[in-house]
């Protein structure tokens, strides 16, 4: 089994690539579970239901053009696409990119720091659709 230590992963918001501004990603890939247990059923049964994933990223804020402020502040209370790779290479195999499809970003905090700490700014964009490509 090949193990990996992310170093290099790949972001991509609203077709903008950030990556070299994150430096913490988790990709939640989810499906709902819903009972259809009928009666005369000895135990509990249950089918998937709708996908409910969720995307955070850490970003170290930037406020120059096309980065992390330009890009992130307007879709407050909208959806986008955010794609991630566990490295910046090419598509594979042993690199898949998922593509979260109409995933919703509900707020932002553009300004987050203390004295002498690194500006950052947490997002959480959820729902949408994932696809996973191999290629």
């Amino acid at each position: 089994m090949a193990v990996i230590v992310l170093t290099n992963a790949h972001i991509t918001v609203n077709s903008v690539v950030l990556s070299t501004n994150a430096n913490s990603v988790t990709l939640n890939y989810e499906v709902e579970q819903v009972e259809n247990t009928g009666f005369g059923s000895t135990g509990h049964t249950f089918q998937g239901g709708l996908q409910n994933n969720s995307v955070d990223i850490e970003f170290m804020q930037d406020f120059a053009a096309a980065n992390v402020e330009a890009t992130v502040y307007p879709l407050v209370g909208t959806t986008t696409t955010v794609i991630v790779r566990p490295n910046g290479a090419t598509t594979s195999s042993t690199n898949p990119s998922y593509t979260i499809s109409n995933a919703f970003l509900s707020a932002h905090t553009p300004v987050a720091a203390t004295v002498g700490e690194l500006a950052m700014t947490s997002l959480s964009f959820t729902g949408g659709t994932i696809a996973k490509a191999t290629s």
